[in-house]
């Protein structure tokens, strides 16, 4: 298993290890509950070093993206961020990912730990036709995630950047925590705020410490990846192998708004016919009426019993105190409000169809 720079400090706070897209990884600190209360209440830190940074620069790196990306690129400029899927050209999903424009021809593209080597591949595959530059920067990239809703304010007295002028899936590089050349992102997977800061690997100790000293006085936490899941769950967030994968539509997932099918990306045609029909089954969230937690790969069934779909993610909301998840059902069954039942150890428990996200930080 690979381990992040971090890794023996994960082991010194005590934390729960275990392996995660191909590395050993702090699951938890504490308790999942105090975590993901922390991020939803003020502010916690996440190690996710695990994802992959590939660097695309050129004349061509604009129409390589704009081709193998679902969202229309021609949107972004320097300073913003866009979140974005690689269609598969069969109607599913090589991975999900966040391309920042860094320059005018520059872009910086990150990808899920677990597909790396498999976005690597697919990226030199398809830029044989555009001859754009590329470069893999996973090994020498460490990356935090600060998030909840007092992260700006705990780490503004790190950076000379004004983190509150930044709006929303924007950045910014510059000098944080002593250190020159960070990258400082409002982007993050949890609903709850804060930033993402991209630096090279042999600061990753020196700026943990000092991220958890600046947030010591508004009661910073540690956090781990089922904390990262539950929080991202609350707000009905996409998990590659979960709710997307090589045999999930975009569009049936829900990511109609970020497929654009008009940039003539790969796979444009049967998206635009997707948008326009709709699917067989499409991503719902499910509001448990009966007591009992959902989990993925759960039958979901109708009034009758009869399977209907199956739940791709599930747990228990640390805010809501019920258990709540993601689910394909057919779409005749699929309306706001519909009442299914969910499979929990052969008993069928009351849910009810709503819309997302489920909370609303």
């Amino acid at each position: 298993m690979k381990k992040t720079s971090l890794f023996t400090v994960h082991q010194a706070l005590g934390a729960k290890l275990a392996p995660f897209g191909g590395f050993e990884m702090p699951i938890q600190y504490s308790s999942v509950t105090k975590e993901h209360l922390a991020v939803r209440n003020s502010l916690g830190v996440f190690d996710v070093s695990h994802m992959g940074e590939f660097m695309v620069e050129g004349k061509n790196a604009y129409a390589l993206l704009q081709y193998v990306c679902s969202n229309d690129i021609s949107k972004l400029k320097p300073g913003k961020a866009q979140y974005n899927c690689f269609p598969n050209g069969e109607g599913g999903i090589v991975d999900d990912l966040i391309v920042y424009q860094l320059q005018e021809e520059k872009y910086l593209l990150v990808v899920n730990a677990s597909n790396i080597e498999k976005d690597w591949a697919w990226l030199q595959k398809h830029n044989a036709n555009f001859k754009a530059q590329l470069e893999d920067q996973s090994d020498d990239t460490a990356l935090l995630a600060i998030q909840g809703p007092k992260a700006l304010e705990a780490m503004q007295h790190l950076t000379a950047i004004d983190l509150k002028a930044l709006p929303y899936y924007a950045h910014q590089s510059g000098e944080f925590a002593g250190h020159s050349d960070v990258l400082i992102a409002t982007t993050g997977y949890t609903g709850s705020g804060g930033i993402e800061i991209y630096f090279h690997k042999k600061h990753a100790t020196d700026i943990w410490e000092k991220v958890l000293s600046a947030g010591a006085s508004y009661e910073i936490v540690p956090v781990g990846l089922a904390a990262r899941d539950t929080l991202r769950l609350e707000m009905g967030y996409c998990l590659y192998g979960h709710e997307i994968n090589d045999t999930t539509s975009p569009i049936a997932a829900g990511l109609g708004w970020i497929t654009k099918p008009a940039t003539h990306c790969i796979d444009a045609e049967n998206l635009a016919h997707q948008k326009k029909e709709g699917t067989p089954q499409k991503l719902v969230g499910l509001l448990m009426e009966d007591r009992g937690i959902p989990r993925a790969e759960y039958t979901v069934v109708d009034q009758n019993d009869q399977s209907i779909g199956v739940l791709t993610s599930g747990t228990q909301s640390p805010l809501l105190k019920k258990g709540v998840g993601l689910a394909y059902i057919n779409r005749e069954h699929a309306a706001i409000g519909t009442t299914i039942f969910v499979k929990i150890r052969e008993k069928s428990c009351a849910a009810k169809i709503v819309s997302l996200p489920f909370i609303k930080p």
